[in-house]
């Protein structure tokens, strides 16, 4: 299994619970692994061949800005069916947090792994 990979994404995005959280936007921040075979993209050197990490990240970065859940958790979810659906990824791990969202802490959130991984049964 290869994996395709997004590293510390930061996305502003209304998110949380309390009434300042509805109000004013959040930094989220996002780790994304998405397994794919990158040997074709590697044989022809064209991006048609393979996982385009620019427009997987171009497609979350509309979708969380735009979005308004409470919960992180969610979030992930609808984040974790975007990429499989939209860019047929067969198994992802997602982490994402909300950075300072706990006094003490540097980052705080969910890590998520979605679908089945190449080579498992």
């Amino acid at each position: 299994m290869d994996i395709v990979y997004i590293r510390e994404l930061e996305i502003e995005t209304i998110i949380g619970i309390y009434d300042w959280e509805r109000k004013q936007k959040q930094i989220v921040s996002l780790d994304l692994e998405m397994a794919a075979d990158i040997s074709a993209g590697a044989a022809s050197d064209d991006i048609e061949n393979t996982l385009d990490y620019k427009a997987v990240a171009k497609r979350l970065i509309e979708f969380i800005e735009g979005s308004e859940y409470q919960l992180i958790e969610t979030l992930a979810e609808k984040i974790a069916g975007i990429v499989i659906q939209e860019f047929s990824v067969p198994w992802l791990k997602l982490r994402i947090g909300k950075p300072g969202a706990v006094t003490g802490a540097k980052d705080v959130g969910v890590v998520i792994e979605r679908g089945v991984k190449f080579g498992s049964s």
